[in-house]
């Protein structure tokens, strides 16, 4: 599947730049990148977004005057019905293999992905698979 709307969310400007080249050249989709809770909120609601791709560690987000993590907006956009259709990787350099299906479960993400991302073509796959699961739902 290709041609789709990816929403890069990563507080680390040049690692966010990074991948979103790496979606573009490898996969054919449109990325882009943001931090900022109000504006992934926007861009999800506008429906235009095919699917998120959310760092759990954004030290510096807020909403509603209140920090919150990725996994945090993650849960927002899942239980909210305008963005609940889109699926979300957890992105995260942090989740030990016991933290992540706690993760995944409290965010209600469909999936997450370890940083350093070391093989595109399997993220790729893994946008493909869920976007798919969605188209045919």
């Amino acid at each position: 599947m290709s041609g789709l709307n990816v929403l890069l969310v990563d507080d680390d400007d040049l690692l966010a730049k990074g991948t979103a080249k790496l979606i573009q050249r490898l996969g054919g989709h449109q990325v882009d990148i943001t931090a900022e809770p109000a504006d992934i909120f926007q861009r999800c609601r506008s429906q235009s977004i095919d699917i998120v791709l959310m760092d759990v560690n954004l030290p510096e987000a807020e909403w509603l005057g209140q920090p919150v993590s990725g996994a945090d907006l993650a849960h927002i956009l899942k239980t909210q019905p305008q963005t609940a259709h889109i699926p979300i990787i957890l992105v995260t350099a942090y989740a030990m293999l016991t933290e992540r299906q706690p993760l995944l479960d409290l965010s209600q993400a469909d999936a997450l992905c370890v940083k350093p991302i070391t093989n595109y073509q399997d993220l790729l796959q893994l946008i493909d698979r869920l976007c798919n699961q969605r188209s045919s739902q």
